[in-house]
């Protein structure tokens, strides 16, 4: 390093921004009248005009100096705006099944990177640290000692869903954001213990669904809301799921909890039945639904002996319906919506990308949905511009919805094991 050259240009640095702005200064200063004092053409003594530039002069070279400090010692120059370094991004939990697509997603972006990794299975840690070349640094068995050591901007949960709460209160009383993979709970208990600890933390909790980033979706808002081209909203259809866990075969480690009624809150009727909740309440601005009706099913006893794979849900509100038909006996995998108002329709197709819509004088038809703004076209991309403050989860993610979606799934679960319809309360329990 050639310290004669790095002096030198500093000084070069220093004489040219002094030479700047002294200039601006004066002719900002002639601007404003001033420069006639300067130039001797003022009607003061001669003694005013001298103390008047010897101020003139001390103010340029007071200005040049502050100005020309980064130049001088650059060791002191501002550091990069938090905004422009990568994600400090967390995982907690690797027993959910999307986690291998979110990693290999984070891996793939040079704006996010993956500080710590936590899982109490050290034999699971290990396999996912093998297979995704995480660094021995990165990798903790203890939720809170990776939290504090790694000092992550947010957190991606994927536990099960029991666990959500537990992620939420370590990461919210080191005040971290939080994302979690869907459903947000397996109880309104549950669900208002992330609520009280996001308020205490003040954090934003994100609940990740495939269905938030489809074009479709986004399309028949447009249609439907915003320009309420088919009218008021009457019934809603949501038709989720596929042919079963065991039949897809997914991890074994997921198919431990998703079959366990207290860890996944059912089956079939949590895992799939929170698709269509999400959207329904999104649909209907957030409102809570007057009552729930579900109907539960074993299809296939012997693989799931605890839990449904077959639900149905009637969701009432004031003005509509929505049917939510959930399972894991589907012959294919599926993610469909149907809205229909007073006189129109709007069909998405699994995977975002077909719609087919029907108004007046327009016979049923397909249409190519616009592509999401950049923030709301992957999970990752929307946590990154709600942790860096460009912007709030959006209406699907939020947990405002979500708590919504956690009292219908809960009221679904209730009136299946009584056969009874299940009023909600009028307004929610939030202590």
């Amino acid at each position: 390093m050639c310290h004669g050259r790095t002096h030198a240009s500093s000084q070069s640095s220093h004489r040219t921004l002094s030479g700047y702005v002294q200039q601006e200064t004066l002719r900002a200063l002639g601007e404003l009248g001033v420069r006639s004092y300067v130039a001797g053409e003022c009607r003061a003594t001669e003694r005013t005009c001298y103390r008047l530039r010897a101020m003139i002069r001390f103010g340029v070279r007071t200005l040049a100096l502050v100005f020309a400090l980064p130049a001088l010692f650059p060791g002191h120059a501002q550091e990069p705006a938090a905004s422009s370094q990568p994600l400090r991004l967390a995982m907690a939990g690797l027993v959910h099944g999307h986690v291998s697509g979110f990693l290999r997603s984070a891996q793939g972006r040079s704006d996010v990177q993956i500080v710590g990794v936590y899982e109490a299975d050290p034999a699971l840690l290990k396999k996912y640290a093998e297979r995704y070349s995480l660094p021995e640094s990165a990798l903790f068995t203890d939720l809170a000692v990776m939290l504090d050591r790694a000092r992550p901007e947010a957190v991606a949960s994927f536990t099960s869903t029991l666990d959500h709460p537990a992620i939420v209160e370590a990461a919210a009383a080191r005040h971290v954001h939080v994302m979690m993979e869907k459903p947000l709970a397996v109880s309104n208990a549950d669900a208002q213990r992330i609520r009280a600890a996001a308020t205490r933390g003040g954090i934003d909790v994100l609940v990740n669904y495939e269905t938030t980033w489809y074009a479709n979706h986004g399309a028949i808002w447009s249609m439907m809301k915003a320009r309420a081209a088919a009218g008021e909203i009457r019934k809603m259809v949501a038709l989720d799921g596929h042919s079963g866990p065991k039949k897809i075969n997914v991890q074994p480690e997921f198919f431990a909890w998703l079959t366990d009624p207290v860890k996944n809150g059912a089956g079939a009727l949590f895992d799939f039945g929170c698709y269509g909740a999400n959207l329904m309440t999104w649909l209907m601005d957030n409102q809570r639904p007057i009552a729930v009706t579900a109907v539960t099913q074993q299809f296939q006893p012997d693989v799931y002996p605890r839990v449904d794979d077959e639900a149905t849900i009637l969701v009432e509100y004031p003005h509509a319906q929505g049917i939510i038909q959930a399972s894991w006996n589907w012959p294919f995998n599926r993610k469909d919506l149907e809205v229909y108002g007073d006189h129109g329709s709007a069909i998405a197709t699994t995977g975002g990308s077909g719609l087919k819509i029907a108004l007046p004088n327009e016979p049923e038809h397909a249409v190519t949905p616009d592509p999401r703004p950049a923030d709301e076209r992957d999970s990752i991309s929307h946590l990154m511009a709600v942790v860096r403050g460009r912007r709030k989860p959006n209406a699907l993610s939020s947990l405002d919805n979500n708590l919504i979606v956690t009292e219908i799934l809960d009221a679904a679960r209730q009136s299946a094991r009584t056969h009874a319809r299940v009023t909600l309360a009028r307004t929610a329990n939030r202590p």
